[in-house]
């Protein structure tokens, strides 16, 4: 049986910097999209430079696995290798 997913610590809270960049011009707009969708109970927030959606970090972790896409929000821990 295959080993089940891992939400990494403060996967729910914050993406990894490798996918979004704290230091990034629009960081503080996407974390504020994020959650205000999150508290909204939507699953999908607006990107605010693409207008792409963008699913939010509570919605990938009830999913229950991590699907490899590198989704911005991913709360699991990293695959190894």
């Amino acid at each position: 049986m295959a080993e089940p997913h891992r939400i990494r610590p403060g996967g729910i809270e914050r993406p990894l910097s490798e996918r979004l960049s704290p230091s990034g011009e629009s960081f503080a707009e996407v974390m504020r999209r994020h959650d205000e969708a999150v508290a909204a109970g939507r699953v999908l927030y607006r990107d605010p430079a693409t207008g792409l959606s963008v699913f939010t970090s509570v919605f990938l972790a009830d999913r229950g696995y991590c699907c490899g896409s590198g989704c911005r929000h991913c709360p699991y821990e990293p695959a190894i290798g």
